[in-house]
């Protein structure tokens, strides 16, 4: 699993979609968890399926063209339950947020946007950071991907995260 995680306003999601796509050109195949500091809806309200979930529904498929999308019922979801859904059948998963969990990520850093790395701050230096994609060269302790190359993050990623057969 890559985490790609940084501020808002960043680039995090215009750079995991390309490097999904590196990634399914290449052959892979690629889920993604999308962590939301907010309360998301999936689905619209008044919806048959937003129904059966406001009804008690544990678990709502909703099936569609193109789209299987499964509605569990949680209190509240934990990395590890975004995780096991989304890897099934999938060769790597790509995770943008949880940047407050130490666990290994790729930090989007964009200069002019913040002072400090996020994982590098004062008061905390988070031991996850693997790499940084970033616009501007960094003096760090970990590799310095362009974040303007998406290639050279999708071939950091299947280097560090996707085991070979």
């Amino acid at each position: 699993m890559a985490f790609i995680a940084a501020t808002s306003g960043t680039g995090k999601t215009t750079l995991m979609e390309a490097v999904i796509g590196m990634l399914r050109g290449k052959g892979y195949r690629v889920g993604t968890v999308k962590h939301s500091a907010h309360e998301a809806l999936v689905d619209k309200e008044g919806s048959d399926s937003w129904r059966f979930a406001q009804a008690g529904s544990d678990v709502t498929v909703l099936a569609a063209k193109g789209l299987l999308a499964v509605l569990r019922a949680v209190e509240l979801p934990s990395v590890e339950e975004a995780l096991l859904a989304a890897s099934a059948d999938t060769d790597i998963v790509l995770v943008e947020g949880f940047r407050e969990m130490c666990l290994p990520k790729i930090e989007v850093y964009r200069s002019g946007h913040s002072q400090t790395l996020y994982c590098r701050r004062k008061e905390f230096t988070d031991p996850g950071l693997v790499a940084v994609a970033s616009d501007t060269p960094l003096e760090i302790d970990v590799p310095v991907l362009d974040i303007n190359r998406p290639e050279e993050v999708c071939q950091f990623i299947v280097e560090r995260f996707i085991k070979s057969p």
